[in-house]
């Protein structure tokens, strides 16, 4: 026997539940007669009769009995099914706005923030521009500075440092120059310092800290990164001291009506400690060399 069509075991059990083809169509909306026909094709294909056919009505056989059985198990798998699905589509989701450099440390770390049995998704969203978090464009900030507007709240979790870099067979003794963020782009503080330093030679240009990490790596020249991306990639090397007037301060900030909200709460929680056990790292006093 073919796996059998679904639909078809489906009007099987309406016409079983409700005596006959009338009330069936009346569930389905389906008419009689496609309802009749199509249990005939059943059982035809099956080989067995399900029902005795009287004008007051159907009744199951002994076939038709068994059947009901199997069919009353399938249909509550698949109302299961619909009800997990709708529990997947209900979930909330809990937008986070970051940098580059924070949304890759917690795809990294991805584990200690969320796992699939949470009650809530995730949905990451990286600019360098900040969202707007009081007109709700997220859920949580991780960001550089206090908030000014009232209705945000705010939590410390820790500092960041910066420092230079060059990839590790960059000839630091040749080579003086640099690789940056252009003028255009530059938003974040690191990349408007570099700016800022007319007597350093800055040869490339790039868009994204991404590219700026990808050309460092190749060995275009030095640049500026938060130590806890510099000192954890083995392809690069300090390339001088921290930068003392880039290192700041770092915070979680959420909307006031939205931050005892279970999931928010929860994710807080897991980002701070995550941050804060990683604040050696962050400060940068692992410095590869």
């Amino acid at each position: 026997m073919k796996n059998e069509n679904w639909d078809d075991l489906k009007l099987f059990l309406h016409v079983a539940r409700e005596g006959g083809l009338t009330g069936a169509s009346e569930k389905t909306g389906a008419s009689p007669a496609t309802i009749g026909r199509r249990l005939l094709a059943l059982e035809h294909r099956m080989g067995r009769n399900f029902f005795v056919r009287r004008q007051t009505g159907y009744s199951l056989t002994k076939d038709g009995q068994a059947l009901l059985t199997h069919v009353l198990a399938m249909n509550e798998a698949a109302q299961s099914i619909g009800a997990w699905n709708e529990g997947v589509n209900e979930l909330p989701t809990v937008r986070i706005s970051a940098g580059s450099w924070m949304s890759h440390f917690m795809a990294v770390n991805l584990a200690q923030l969320w796992t699939p049995d949470d009650p809530f998704r995730l949905c990451f969203k990286t600019a360098e521009i900040r969202l707007d978090l009081a007109h709700r464009e997220a859920e949580i900030g991780i960001r550089n500075s206090f908030p000014e507007s009232t209705s945000l709240a705010a939590r410390p979790i820790g500092d960041v440092a910066y420092a230079p870099y060059c990839a590790s067979h960059f000839n630091m003794v040749r080579d003086c120059n640099w690789v940056g963020i252009g003028a255009d782009d530059a938003v974040a503080p690191s990349a408007r310092w570099l700016l800022a330093q007319t007597d350093l030679w800055v040869t490339i240009w790039a868009n994204t800290p991404r590219m700026l990490h990808d050309l460092l790596r190749s060995g275009a020249g030095r640049g500026v990164l938060p130590c806890f991306v510099g000192d954890t990639d083995p392809a690069l090397v300090r390339a001088g001291e921290d930068i003392k007037p880039l290192y700041h301060r770092q915070w979680l900030v959420m909307h006031n009506d939205d931050r005892h909200r279970p999931e928010i709460r929860t994710l807080v929680e897991r980002l701070a400690q995550l941050i804060e056990k990683q604040q050696p790292l962050f400060r940068g006093l692992r410095p590869r060399g």
